[in-house]
Parts: structure tokens; C-alpha cells; sequence
């Protein structure tokens, strides 16, 4: 293992202990992936007293307790995504963010969603910087810098930065359909509004020099389900977007989720994770230049023309959201929710194995469930998959699911080997 980055999960008695099989913070090469953070009190275990604001500050306050415990501060975060019970709250919210990021502010998300463990009213999660690597015994390069970039092109806000790039990859904010001009959403039905969240991606990555096909992971949030074949006929015209990666029939990973309600009442958001190749400074050149995006599929997880099952980049595998269904016959599998889950666990193993890896180089784990009560339920099932509660992990309550399907989930697992670069 020496000469080779390792799976590191770490725990702090300063911020809550997770619910179920997971730990506060998985760190692999050059990131720190954070269980998302729930308003707990770390002494008595109980959500704070108050509303959205209070609870608000204690989701920062246990994420900043979490980076403290591992030398890093409020300023290594590169994304952040706050989820919602009720989307009226996000300017109390705001009100609280303000004051943990007054200067630099990461990409970020916010979404409403339909519930959330223990019924709080917000939940709360970050992507961290971890320039010292984690190779044993072997600090990499602790002085790596973020690049913030920032077009006229695509909305801008106050309270986030477009695309955040540290080491390999760049990480852009959940972009809403609005017209760049008028700072208003577009006129139109779905179709036009994600053709606009589309084109907003588009213009962030043209800043910085990079094309659609550089995207290795799309998420996209829907105010709707049902409107997923509408926005599907508008991604189809994005990607793939060259013509090497029509050749290829490269699409990315992804995930969709229906949303309870968005920003400024919007049909659709989508955020995207892009590769990086030319890294960050001062990585030296022969380390960062020509890394190859690398998609795989394999007949034994449910297969779609809309993304890949996993795509790897650097030190990273992105996991497009499983299903309850199984490969052989194509449908959502028999059962109650433990059945659904450990279907969709068994697609994430296939797809895990088909790359020549295991459940043990998961680093997070994203759960949504279409009844946030059957998450003691799902974490009977879970546990199986994972005994040493490793990865990080978010759970999140929605309204819909794909197929009508009970569980839904995605994962992002660690890639010792790279990527190579282009011959």
C-alpha cells in the first residue's frame, strides 16, 4: 500500500455521533468527504431549541467542529449543500452562512426536500479540501491552492462562487434557470429552464476552458418527477457533447431528485462535478496534465443511454443513483424497503467490483428515501454492506422516486490506481 493514497474515516466526540453506520468525515487524497450534519447538540443528542436560524448555526457550528478536529477550517470548503424542510427559510438561513464564510464563499446547493432525519428543518454538508493527501506516513502537497472562478455569463451570487477547483477537480454551484442578463428565470415550461441550467454550466466551464464532456458527475433536482422525460429530450442535446465523446458514447454519472421546492420557485436545478486534469498549483506538471476520464458499465447493474454507471477521474469513481431494479429483468424488485435497499446496495457492489474494487473503498453514501421512516429499516440492510460503518454518508427524505421505487442510492468511491494519462 505504500506510494498509494488510503481510505480515511475520522470521528470527533465535538460533534454529534452519526445516526446509523457512518462516520463524521472520509478523507481521500486530496478531499474530505463530510457526512451531511444534522442540528444535534454533540452533549445532550437532541436537535437544538429554536427554528431554521438556530438550527441553521448548529449544522455549521458540528461541521466546523469536524474540521477543526482534523486541522482544517471554514475556508478548505469547496462545496456546500443545505437541504430544506421549507424553502422560506433559506434567508434565515443565509443570515447564519454569512457569517460562517464573510469572505470566500464555496459552490453551493440549497434544495427543499420532503423530509429529514429527525424531523429537523435543515440539514447541512461539505465538501473539504485535504491538501496533505492521504498516502500513510507521506504528507503530498499541504500547500495546494483553490482556483475560485466567476463569469458574467452565468447568474452570479453573493453567496457563492461558480466553480471552486482544488487538485483534480472543479466543483460547480447548483445553477437555477436564470437568465444571466435579467437575473430572472426564463420564460417557459421545463424544457426551457433546464435548457438554461444547461447552458449556465456551459458558459461556467467555457470560463475556465473546459468542455461539457470534461463533466464526470450531473445531479439533477426536479420540483417535479414527472418532468424527467421532458428535461431528458434537453440533456440528450447537451450530451455528449463532442464529437470523441459521441464516438465514445460518453455521458456522465448521474442522479435525479425530486425536489419539494427550489430557489425563486424554479422547475429544475442542476450541479455538476468536473475533472480537472491540469490540477491546482503548484502540483508539478507531469502529475497534473493528461489524465483521461474513464467511463465503465457492466450487464450485471441496470444499464441507461442517459449516464454511465461509474465514471473515474484521478482518485475518485462517481457512481451514477441506483434503483431497486434488477438487472436481469429490468424491474424494481419485489418487497418492502429492505428488499429495495439491499437491491440497490447489490447494483453499487456490481458496479464497484466491475472496476476491480470493493465496498471498502466507498467514501460516501447518498440515501434518499421516499419515507424517511424506513431508515431503521434500510440501515438493518446497509449495515450488512458495510459493517464498519465507514463511509460518509447523507440520508434525505423525497417525495418521488424514479419507478415509484422506495430507496434510491448513489455513491462516490475511492481510486487508489488514478486515472492514466492520454497516450
Amino acid at each position: 500500500m505504500s506510494g498509494y493514497n488510503a481510505v480515511l474515516a475520522r470521528n470527533t466526540e465535538n460533534a454529534p455521533k452519526c445516526i446509523g453506520q457512518l462516520s463524521q468525515t472520509v478523507a481521500f487524497s486530496h478531499y474530505n468527504n463530510l457526512s451531511a450534519q444534522l442540528p444535534i447538540d454533540s452533549k445532550s443528542g437532541r436537535l437544538v431549541d429554536g427554528g431554521a436560524k438556530e438550527q441553521a448555526e448548529q449544522c455549521f457550528n458540528n461541521i466546523e467542529a469536524i474540521l477543526n478536529s482534523i486541522g482544517h477550517v471554514m475556508s478548505d470548503v469547496v462545496r456546500i449543500t443545505i437541504f430544506v424542510k421549507n424553502i422560506k427559510d433559506v434567508d434565515v438561513i443565509d443570515e447564519v452562512y454569512k457569517t460562517f464564510f464573510p469572505a470566500y464563499v464555496p459552490t453551493r446547493t440549497v434544495v427543499a426536500v420532503d423530509a429529514l432525519p429527525m424531523n429537523a428543518l435543515v440539514q447541512i454538508e461539505a465538501l473539504v479540501t485535504n491538501g496533505e493527501g492521504t498516502i500513510p506516513n507521506a504528507p503530498q502537497a499541504g500547500d495546494l491552492i483553490k482556483l475560485t472562478n466567476n463569469t458574467a455569463n452565468a447568474p452570479t451570487s453573493p453567496l457563492s462562487t461558480q466553480a471552486v477547483a482544488f487538485s483534480h477537480y472543479n466543483n460547480i454551484s447548483a445553477q437555477l434557470p436564470i437568465d444571466p442578463k435579467s437575473g430572472r428565470l426564463v420564460a417557459g415550461g421545463v424544457k426551457e429552464q433546464a435548457g438554461q441550467c444547461l447552458k449556465n454550466i456551459k458558459a461556467i466551464l467555457e470560463r475556465i476552458d473546459v468542455p461539457l464532456d470534461d463533466i464526470v458527475k450531473i445531479n439533477i433536482f426536479l420540483k417535479n418527477l414527472s418532468d424527467i422525460e421532458a428535461v431528458n429530450e434537453v440533456y440528450t442535446t447537451f450530451f455528449p457533447d463532442s464529437a470523441i465523446a459521441r464516438t465514445a458514447a460518453y455521458v456522465p454519472a448521474r442522479t435525479t431528485i425530486a425536489a419539494s421546492a427550489l430557489p425563486m420557485d424554479a422547475l429544475v436545478q442542476i450541479e455538476a462535478v468536473v475533472s480537472h486534469g491540469d490540477g491546482t498549483p503548484p502540483q508539478a506538471v507531469e502529475d497534473r496534465h493528461g489524465l483521461i476520464v474513464e467511463a465503465n458499465n457492466t450487464d450485471n447493474a441496470p444499464k441507461s443511454p442517459l449516464y454511465s454507471q461509474t465514471v473515474a477521474f484521478s482518485h475518485y469513481n462517481h457512481i451514477s443513483a441506483q434503483l431497486p431494479v434488477d438487472p436481469k429483468s429490468g424491474r424494481v424488485v419485489a418487497g418492502g424497503v429492505k428488499e429495495q435497499a439491499g437491491q440497490c446496495l447489490k447494483n453499487i457492489k456490481a458496479t464497484v467490483e466491475s472496476i476491480d474494487h470493493v465496498m471498502g473503498d466507498v467514501v460516501k453514501v447518498n440515501i434518499f428515501l421516499k419515507n424517511i421512516a424506513d431508515i431503521d429499516a434500510v440501515d438493518e440492510v446497509y449495515a450488512t454492506f458495510f459493517p464498519g460503518g465507514v463511509p460518509a454518508r447523507r440520508t434525505v427524505g423525497v417525495s418521488a422516486l424514479p419507478e415509484n421505487a422506495l430507496v434510491q442510492i448513489d455513491a462516490v468511491v475511492s481510486n487508489a490506481e488514478g486515472t492514466p494519462p492520454k497516450a
